[in-house]
């Protein structure tokens, strides 16, 4: 069987690309399709076979303005010729569950999320609400939406990373979707380490993520927190951030590992579809304080892993780490969690989910 894989953009690793990677064991001779390729930003599995760009990979400061392209995403996602394949599975965030499969081929989409950009999270990504900007903003999202609707009948079999974006499909598209958890951990045995007196964040810098929210609560309460990732909000952020508050930028994998081992808790404040980083902090054992929406309530399990706070509020927030700080948390909690977002459980699922479909 000829497969295409088809994944929205490779500009770096981070959760859609953890699900790529295990997309790319079960099909170790699939063909690559995307948008936009940043050579040497992934890992061999992903590398090393053949990648095909849409004309989006030929624009001016595609390496790091590429969210610019918006609107030619679409039409960049179309010009992707299928013929000769037999079976196409997109990885979809933005705009990869819109390719055309040519009559018989069958096509599955693995849905992180619906176009978050023009549909809930739209007034995060475009706050303006009044001037040309606006109105060149409505009229593009408005373009957008129509065609995402339309684009979704293209998708024989929708995937969801979990209940919560299963949900969202079916606002959007009226599909069914089958959930599947992302393989967000290769092993699966929880490592403990001692804690040092620190919380942490790993995280892309979006508006939606509400890094913002969580340096406020620190800056009131005064405890450490330390701050890995980067993206389009890093100058706003740290901006008269307090002391007890370090942005540490893009770490290694190895080097954030050591932070996840070494935290008192995780700090998830965004509202997300699933969100790979709170399974990974339970792996070592680390107690993970989140929003109580989204695919939060699937990740973790309150008061055995974690806890919740339902107001994106600083007085929330605070209440929420003052409770973790008074729970004793339990390796065997942590354990018999993580155990359902292995890479092999992934994998295993998926493979079945495609036999039965052929």
């Amino acid at each position: 069987m000829k497969v295409a894989v088809v994944h929205d953009w490779l500009t770096g690793l981070r959760g859609g690309e953890l699900v790529l990677e295990a997309i790319l064991k079960i099909f170790p001779e699939a063909d690559l399709f995307t948008l936009i390729y940043n050579k040497g930003k992934l890992n061999e599995t992903i590398e090393n076979r053949k990648i095909f760009t849409a004309f989006t990979d030929r624009l001016p400061f595609k390496s790091t303005k590429y969210r610019n392209f918006l609107p030619l995403f679409p039409t960049a996602i179309e010009t992707f010729d299928f013929r000769g394949y037999d079976f196409i599975l997109s990885s979809s965030h933005c705009v990869a569950k819109g390719v055309i499969p040519p009559p018989g081929v069958r096509h599955f989409s693995y849905i992180h999320s619906p176009m978050r950009y023009v549909w809930d999270l739209y007034y995060d990504y475009f706050p303006a609400k009044k001037g040309l900007k606006f109105l060149f903003m409505q009229a593009v999202a408005n373009y957008l939406r129509i065609w995402d609707t339309i684009s979704s009948v293209r998708v024989d079999q929708f995937i969801a990373n979990s209940k919560f974006v299963a949900q969202r499909i079916y606002s959007y598209y009226k599909r069914d979707a089958i959930v599947i958890y992302p393989p967000c951990l290769k092993e699966t045995k929880v490592q403990s380490f001692p804690k040092e007196d620190f919380y942490l964040i790993v995280s892309a810098f979006a508006p939606y993520k509400k890094i913002d929210l969580a340096i406020e609560a620190f800056r009131k309460n005064g405890k450490k927190l330390i701050v890995i990732g980067s993206g389009q909000d890093e100058k706003k952020l740290k901006k008269s951030v307090p002391k007890n508050i370090s942005f540490l930028g893009s770490l290694s994998r190895n080097q954030t590992l050591e932070y996840y081992q070494k935290a008192r808790g995780f700090i998830f404040p965004g509202l997300e579809d699933f969100g790979i980083t709170p399974v990974e902090a339970q792996s070592f054992a680390t107690p993970v304080i989140a929003f109580g929406k989204g695919g939060a309530l699937e990740t973790v399990v309150e008061n055995k892993t974690g806890v919740f706070f339902y107001e994106q509020t600083v007085e929330a927030l605070n209440q929420a780490i003052q409770r973790a700080e008074e729970i004793e948390f339990k390796l065997e909690d942590f354990q018999k969690n993580i155990e359902r977002f292995s890479e092999k459980k992934f994998i295993s699922s998926l493979k079945k989910l495609i036999e039965q479909a052929s």
